[in-house]
This record gives C-alpha cells, sequence and structure tokens, in this order.
C-alpha cells in the first residue's frame, strides 16, 4: 500500500505570489494536501484566507489552514471553511488548534486564559457546532425555481439548536453545505486530550522513529488516518543537509540527508501502520527538493502514487459523508 504525503508550510509572506509558487509546486507533484500554519500571537496573514486564495491557483492538492477555536465563533469558522470547500471544489480541511498562550487572550481582551481541559472541552463543541452547520443544509436545498421564483427549500434547511458550556448556536449556517459535506478536520495530537475529546479525520503526530509511530497508531481508533510530521533539510549530500540543519531544535523529528535516504526512511517507517508524513520542509529550498527529486524517488519506490479523486476526503479514503439530518428526516 503506498502512502499518502502532504506539506507544512509556515511563513509571514503577505505576497500572495509567495504562497501561490509554493502551491503550485505541491499541486504539480500531485501532493494531497498542503497545511497552512496560524496562531493569534504570530506576524503574518490569515491562514483560512491564504488557502482562500491560493485554491483557483491549484487543482488537486488538499488546502488545511489552521484555526483555533480558541477566541473564535464557530459559526464563522464554519462559514469560512464552507466557503474554502466551495471555492476549491471540495479540496479543503481544516487543523483545530486550541491556545493556552496568556498573550494571545490579551489581544483579543475577551476573557482570561482557560486550563487546558477547558480549552479542548470548548474545541470539541466548537467542532460539534462546526460540522453540524456543515450539514444544516441538506444537498438538495437549494432548488432555483424559476416558475415559483423560490431558490431554496426551506424544508431541507435545519436548525441545529447546539445549547453546551461554551456556545449556544441556533443555525442554520448561511452558506450552503460544503462539497465534501463534511471537510476534512486534523488536528496535531501533543496532549491526549486532543485524542479523547476532538471528533477530527486526521491526526498529526511527532513520532521519534518507527517503534513509537507503531505505539502511537495502536493508541488511535482505527478509522482515523495518522500523518507523521518530519522536518527534513535535503540535499544532493548528506553533510550539506546536516550544516544547514544546525541546532534545528521541533516538536518532530528532524532528518538531513539526501533525497534517497528520506526515501529509505520513508520505507522504514511504513510497517508502523501510518497513513503519511506531513513534511516540515526546512526552508523554501527543500520544498523545492521534495517536490522535484523526492517525489520521484518515492514513485520509483512504489511509496507513492498520486490520487485520481477529486475531493480531500476521497484522497485520505474517508468515507462519505453523510448529513445527520438528511438522514434524520428520511427515518
Amino acid at each position: 500500500m503506498t502512502l499518502r504525503f502532504a506539506i507544512a508550510l509556515n511563513g509571514a509572506s503577505f505576497e500572495a505570489a509567495d504562497w501561490i509558487s509554493a502551491a503550485r509546486q505541491a499541486d504539480e507533484a500531485r501532493l494531497d494536501f498542503l497545511t497552512f500554519d496560524d496562531s493569534f500571537g504570530r506576524s503574518g496573514p490569515d491562514a483560512v484566507l491564504v488557502a482562500s486564495r491560493v485554491a483557483p491557483s491549484t487543482r488537486h492538492v488538499g488546502l488545511v489552514p489552521v484555526a483555533t477555536t480558541t477566541h473564535t465563533e464557530p459559526f464563522h469558522l464554519s462559514t469560512a471553511l464552507a466557503t474554502l470547500d466551495h471555492v476549491s471544489r471540495g479540496r479543503a480541511g481544516w487543523q483545530v488548534r486550541v491556545s493556552a498562550d496568556p498573550a494571545e487572550a490579551r489581544l483579543l481582551g475577551r476573557r482570561a486564559p482557560l486550563d487546558f481541559d477547558e480549552l479542548f472541552a470548548e474545541a470539541s463543541d466548537a467542532v460539534e457546532v462546526v460540522r453540524r452547520l456543515w450539514d444544516s443544509w441538506q444537498d438538495d436545498a437549494i432548488i432555483k425555481d424559476v416558475a415559483t421564483g423560490r431558490f431554496i427549500d426551506r424544508d431541507r434547511l435545519h436548525y441545529i439548536d447546539f445549547a453546551g458550556a461554551y456556545f449556544s448556536v441556533k443555525g442554520p449556517s448561511i452558506v450552503p453545505r460544503p462539497p465534501q459535506g463534511q471537510p476534512v478536520i486534523a488536528a496535531l495530537t501533543h496532549q491526549p486530550q486532543a485524542r479523547e475529546r476532538l471528533d477530527v479525520d486526521v491526526y498529526f503526530v511527532t513520532p521519534a522513529d518507527v517503534d513509537s509511530a507503531a505505539k502511537i497508531v495502536r493508541q488511535l481508533p482505527a478509522a482515523k488516518k495518522v500523518f507523521a510530521d518530519l522536518v527534513v533539510y535535503l540535499d544532493a549530500d548528506q553533510e550539506t543537509a546536516i550544516r544547514r540543519r544546525a541546532a534545528t531544535t521541533s516538536d518532530a523529528a528532524v532528518f538531513a540527508g539526501t533525497p534517497a535516504q528520506l526515501a529509505d526512511l520513508v520505507a522504514g517507517w511504513q510497517p508502523s501502520g501510518i497513513a503519511g508524513f506531513r513534511l516540515r520542509p526546512g526552508s523554501p529550498a527543500d520544498l523545492t527538493t521534495i517536490t522535484r527529486d523526492l517525489v520521484p524517488e518515492l514513485r520509483r519506490r512504489g511509496l507513492f502514487e498520486p490520487s485520481p479523486a477529486t475531493t480531500l476526503r476521497e484522497r485520505l479514503g474517508l468515507p462519505v459523508a453523510v448529513n445527520r439530518y438528511q438522514e434524520a428526516a428520511r427515518a
């Protein structure tokens, strides 16, 4: 079985051309998806808006921006991400993040920081609200009946009536159901609360080696997709890559070597049960080396094959997203 591959993008550029260039490299290499990093405390453009900007310039690659549930209304998240799925024609995702940083809390001035358990309880509610809002329009809610002047069948729009400890949301959404039904939701799972509380489709994990990767996979639900994060420095010779790596530290394992050596590592980790890798380029040059040199090497070895699927859910082998309200109406 081949592996799936993603690229993590992280930058502060406000030049659309920089983001489009990076996204097109990944798109032309037929990599599976990109993640766009973001937080309230960093200087840089909004990740969801960046993903929406590059969507028309790409055809295949999935677009998964970070958006925090802390200090953010889930109604606005649902509409922004549904819009991204529409403009990308079914290639959108969402990397859920929480913020425990007091400085970020002060930036918004809404409230004092929550503890970790509360942050993830709030995030769990936010994900549930977003998922319900995506389902609040049935797929056939838009009728465009010129003869009667009816654009929407209101019987196919649904109040979500969510009332929880952190949010009270009536709905329905103001954006029609996304093309995927449910865009792909992912989370980096450093904290056990992320694994236990968040209803996500994809886990990003940070194992040190194949054994720890296998251990992590065994601890996670079998229906979920697990991607191992790996920081990469690639060069024609290992010594140059190691020098460029210098004293880099990261929550994820750091690789420095040639594309062929990275392909060896990928092959060695394949038996762990991970679905694929999210590669974090050490520099923009490493992104070019990944798409120009590593991808052909992976394909030559049968470790990666571009998917013909048109949506991100299909590409990752996730099930069709059933609309909860539509199913309830049929019952």
